[in-house]
């Protein structure tokens, strides 16, 4: 048994934080606002594998009430959801990922952030990157936003 989840993130810029995102540090760039590290691409990746078995979200996984997730790393995120997800009889098959934003330039990056990605869950992660054309909010360059597709099968 096979089935697909997806998941979507948002975060504004914070040039007063260090960005990261795909669990790389990207020196120079605006970081993203929120209450973990902003890793904006983890955390769409942990909604689609959770949706996919249908455990919910990231929300539901770690809220930002719980002691220890303040500035915490994205990263731990998707472990925390990889757990929840083989106690739940699945496992990955592969994710795609596609961050929307003027910013960072993802393409010099592109083969490290994936291979990064597929280390941390275990399964093919393929990373895409594109702009909005200056509509919206990541095109005025307030902000990102990533869509996350998880695939998951019956271990």
């Amino acid at each position: 048994m096979i089935r697909i989840g997806t998941g979507f993130d948002t975060h504004a810029y914070d040039a007063a934080s260090p960005l990261r995102l795909a669990g790389l540090d990207w020196p120079g760039e605006p970081g993203l606002s929120g209450h973990s590290d902003g890793d904006a691409v983890c955390h769409a990746v942990v909604d689609a594998l959770l949706s996919a078995a249908g455990l919910g979200d990231i929300g539901g996984l770690v809220g930002v009430d719980e002691p220890g997730t303040e500035g915490a790393a994205s990263t731990g995120f998707v472990r925390l959801a990889l757990a929840r997800l083989a106690d739940a009889g699945w496992r990955p098959v592969n994710v795609s990922v596609q961050v929307i934003g003027n910013r960072p330039k993802f393409s010099p990056r592109r083969d490290e952030a994936q291979a990064v990605m597929t280390q941390l869950v275990g399964a093919p992660v393929s990373l895409a990157a594109t702009t909005t054309d200056g509509l919206g909010f990541t095109g005025r360059g307030e902000g990102i936003a990533v869509i996350a597709n998880a695939l998951i099968e019956r271990a």
